[in-house]
């Protein structure tokens, strides 16, 4: 029993003995004398104050819309005039949706969510997988991804049908 005792105390010895206090004096460096030396400080400006000049009243500081736009308009935002009036209860349900040759399915609630419902798809590619709500403006439902971002317009073009763009431009249309 004293044996067990011995040799603990003995590999205790040991092990403390091979321990030895060690000092870093630079990341590689093995002497103080090739360390950086230290930064001297250095004195910081004189801030200014002082009045800006008021904005200009004639628009100058804006670029010019491009040609042909008319003010306060967008193309993404253009329905066609045969377009039928909607409703979000109309909306609500399962939808099949054809965006870029490609189906898939898409699913709109009236729980609200942000400025608008929620909705999401299931089986899409492209903007249509970061679906999170929808909306009525006017004539168009609106799609937006999780972060609010307009995601594609539709318009109603006939009873159980929807067509419109993503604002990649590519056509995208919903049927039941």
């Amino acid at each position: 029993m004293k044996l067990k005792y011995a040799a603990a105390g003995l590999a205790v010895v040991l092990s403390l003995a091979g321990c030895q206090r060690t000092s870093y004096t630079g990341f590689n460096s093995p002497s103080p004398s090739s360390a950086l030396p230290p930064l001297q400080a250095q004195p910081v400006p004189s801030v200014q104050s002082g009045q800006l000049p008021p904005p200009t009243a004639d628009g100058s500081q804006f670029p010019a819309p491009p040609a042909g736009a008319a003010p306060g308009t967008e193309m993404a935002n253009a329905v066609p005039a045969a377009a039928q009036d909607i409703t979000k209860e109309a909306m609500v349900g399962n939808w099949r949706v054809n965006n870029a040759g490609s189906s898939c399915d898409m699913f709109l609630t009236l729980t609200n969510l942000g400025s608008g419902s929620r909705g999401g798809t299931r089986g899409c590619a492209g903007p249509l997988t970061t679906m999170g709500s929808w909306e009525v403006a006017g004539k168009q439902v609106v799609l937006k991804d999780r972060n609010g971002n307009v995601i594609g317009r539709l318009y109603k073009s006939a009873e159980a049908r929807y067509d419109g763009t993503t604002d990649s431009g590519q056509p995208i249309s919903l049927s039941r």
